[in-house]
């Protein structure tokens, strides 16, 4: 055991916290010096994706009908005041007006119409629910990372720092139904959050900043801002109260003090050009000349914000179309996670009479391919490439006790890890079939918070209880039943070796398995299941506990084989033999949430074996363990985490069980740097290694790194 390691293991959880501090102190004494500079900088990068917005609105023909009626949405239609009738003659000039319309065109239209134009009696515009939908402003948007093991969830991304623009309306005359107004938000940065299972929840994403909804507009005097005497009241009083094409913010203002509103008039005119030009074209709507005055005005007095917008409309149209010509793929997703991970033990190992480890530094990476091609389904492939240290290991601490959460010494090889896929039948089920990796925790749930190898648990014995997640898995199917707060699982899997070979005593059916039985009750303050198991191991390949607990709680009927050897004819001990085995494993797993940053809970397993061939024995392996989570302890994102319990445990057997007790302690504090990145130092002690007094207790240190992208 390396003591410098030990010593910077154990204070790093205080350096970790006295750097927030520092870091904290500087960012508040470098604010008021950048307070000015911000501001400028966010006004100039909103009017830049204003402008972007509203240049796909100017960029389209009046003429032509919105054909994706998604964002902005219409008032209610209105009374109009008396207005002159437009003959059959003048609509088909008029309705030939485009958005671009210069004023000597727009002149032309007044004097050609001026003359045959007759007074008619009032009548009410009709108002419609379509409308067209705005661009989100792209120039420094990031790409987002997704998910770790649990349903990572992944994922959900929060964005901040929002700007709301009132949204404009358009109405085509052939429709009357109303759609309710809506907010339109422009992020000015988008840091897309990921981030690794945040207990209880992922908190690391940065909260929005809170936002009312667009409210209806059905008079300009409910725009408080503007006032009698502006020049635009005139123009706003007959877009509004008239053809109903402008929406204001939710508190009642227009905001026209504003840098901005210039931009964001510039829309209300452009979706009153595409409402009037339709009213136009179309049978039984009227237009009046002095509403075309109007917009002849207005078209003058944004005609350089126009021009503006229509260019930068048709950069960001070709940067969205090479986007789309060179994106990887339009169903599938790129999730990875990477471990660097420094550790080393202090005591002697099982069996030896010194330590024999090494500080040592490894890694894992996971390469996750999420396809879905529903909306509802997933198809998941990982690749993945695994060098930890095994501490199970003779020439290590020699007992399964001091494994990591995320061991593997598969000599750096990139390996199928996981193939399979999800998907819902109906609304209250759902499906896993797969032929590499499903796992026992992947198709039910382990009810607790540190079943994550790369954000949760630091120990194998502290991610899930074993006797009823770990045995044989890989290959097989599931079926879930969501019932509210009651969810019902049922599942086979067949071992991962077995499954695809054809040989006897191999195969789905014949080799090892693990058929799955679960009802769990789910609800905000507290989660309950009771889990059933039954497993079998052939010959050969017996692991009851997956490599958790004592080397008897995992192979309870092993022995030696004593055979003659031809040679002399005396008898002499032959390798281990693992004679079959069957188990019925029972499990009940609890955590209680009383807030979102307490969680405390834990599990019992117990395990009823039975020795298939060379005997008639029974052995009772029993587990348990209590687990605390404290979320956003120090920080928003960081996790303290404590497990303390018996690993399996041989209590009573025909051939030989534990005759003392193991204790596992783990205390582990996740530092949250980034939504990409978490440190996490942490120890945990074995008391009695495989459950013998006679062995020295056994410490694990880890300091490990996590990068989620």
């Amino acid at each position: 055991m390396n003591r410098t390691f030990w010593n910077l293991l154990l204070v790093s959880p205080a350096i970790l916290g006295l750097s927030s501090v520092m870091s904290a102190a500087a960012i508040a004494a470098e604010a008021p010096a950048t307070a000015e500079a911000n501001q400028l900088t966010t006004a100039q990068s909103s009017e830049s994706k204003i402008a972007e917005i509203v240049g796909e609105i100017v960029a389209e023909p009046v003429a032509a009908a919105p054909a994706a009626p998604e964002k902005l949405a219409l008032n209610s239609s209105v009374e109009a005041a008396q207005t002159p009738v437009v003959n059959e003659a003048d609509t088909e000039k008029l309705a030939s007006i485009e958005p671009e319309t210069s004023q000597a065109a727009l002149q032309t239209t007044l004097q050609t119409t001026g003359s045959d134009i007759e007074l008619a009696a009032p009548s009410a515009p009709t108002s419609a629910a379509a409308a067209t939908e705005p661009l989100a402003a792209a120039g420094t948007a990031e790409s987002s990372p997704q998910a770790s093991d649990l349903a990572v969830q992944i994922s959900p991304t929060d964005t901040a720092g929002k700007i709301e623009v009132p949204a404009v309306a358009s109405t085509p005359a052939t429709t009357s139904a109303t759609t309710p107004a809506t907010k339109v938000e422009i992020a000015q940065t988008v840091p897309a959050g990921m981030g690794g299972p945040i207990v209880p929840v992922a908190p690391q994403a940065l909260p929005a900043q809170p936002s009312g909804t667009m409210s209806q507009v059905t008079s300009v005097t409910q725009l408080s801002d503007v006032r009698p005497t502006d020049w635009a009241f005139q123009a706003l009083q007959s877009l509004v109260e008239r053809y109903s094409c402008i929406v204001g913010y939710p508190d009642g203002t227009y905001r026209g003090n504003r840098a901005l509103t210039r931009y964001e008039f510039a829309a209300g005119v452009n979706a009153c050009l595409d409402q009037i030009t339709q009213l136009i074209g179309s049978t039984g709507n009227l237009v009046t000349k002095d509403d075309l005055a109007i917009l002849q005005r207005l078209q003058e007095e944004f005609a350089a914000e126009l021009a503006t917008l229509r260019g930068r409309v048709d950069g960001l149209e070709a940067r969205t179309a090479e986007l789309e010509a060179n994106q990887f793929s339009t169903t599938t997703k790129l999730a990875g996670e990477a471990i660097f991970a420094v550790s080393d033990t202090f005591g002697n190992g099982v069996g030896l009479h010194d330590d024999k480890t090494v500080t040592n530094f490894g890694y894992r990476v996971r390469l996750n391919l999420l396809t879905s091609f529903t909306g509802r389904d997933l198809l998941r492939t990982r690749l993945q490439a695994v060098n930890t240290a095994r501490y199970d290991r003779a020439t290590a601490t020699g007992t399964n006790m001091a494994r990591l959460a995320f061991d593997g010494d598969e000599g750096s090889q990139v390996t199928l890890d996981e193939l399979y896929y999800r998907f819902p039948v109906g609304r209250a089920a759902t499906v896993f079939v797969g032929p590499k990796g499903l796992d026992l925790d992947e198709i039910a749930d382990p009810v607790t918070p540190f079943n994550s190898t790369g954000t949760g648990s630091i120990s194998r014995f502290g991610v899930r209880n074993p006797a009823v997640f770990r045995g044989p898995q890989g290959a097989g199917a599931s079926l879930t039943f969501n019932l509210g707060s009651l969810r019902a699982t049922a599942g086979y899997l067949a071992g991962d070796s077995d499954a695809p070979n054809p040989a006897d005593g191999r195969g789905v059916f014949n080799g090892s398995f693990s058929a799955l039985g679960q009802i769990g009750f789910f609800s905000r303050p507290f989660d309950l299941a009771f889990t059933y198991t039954r497993k079998y191991s052939r010959d050969g390949d017996v692991n009851l506990m997956g490599g958790v607990g004592s080397a008897l709680a995992n192979r309870p009927f092993l022995r030696e084989r004593i055979v003659s050897n031809p040679q002399t004819g005396l008898p002499e001990p032959r390798p281990y033999d693992q004679p079959a085995t069957a188990s019925d494993n029972f499990g009940v797993q609890v955590n209680f949430k009383p807030s979102r940053r307490f969680q405390i809970g834990g599990w019992y397993g117990y395990t009823k074996a039975e020795q298939l061939r060379g005997g008639k024995n029974d052995a009772t392996i029993e587990n348990a363990a209590i687990t605390l989570a404290l979320a956003d302890f120090g920080r928003q994102g960081n996790l303290l985490g404590f497990v303390f319990g018996v690993p399996p445990k041989v209590t009573e057997s025909d051939v030989a069980r534990d005759r003392n007790t193991s204790y596992h302690l783990e205390g582990f504090y996740r530092f949250q740097v980034n939504d990409f990145i978490s440190v996490t130092p942490g120890v945990y002690v074995i008391m009695n290694p495989e459950h013998n007094d006679a062995n020295k207790d056994i410490w694990v240190g880890l300091l490990r790194t996590t990068f989620s992208f």
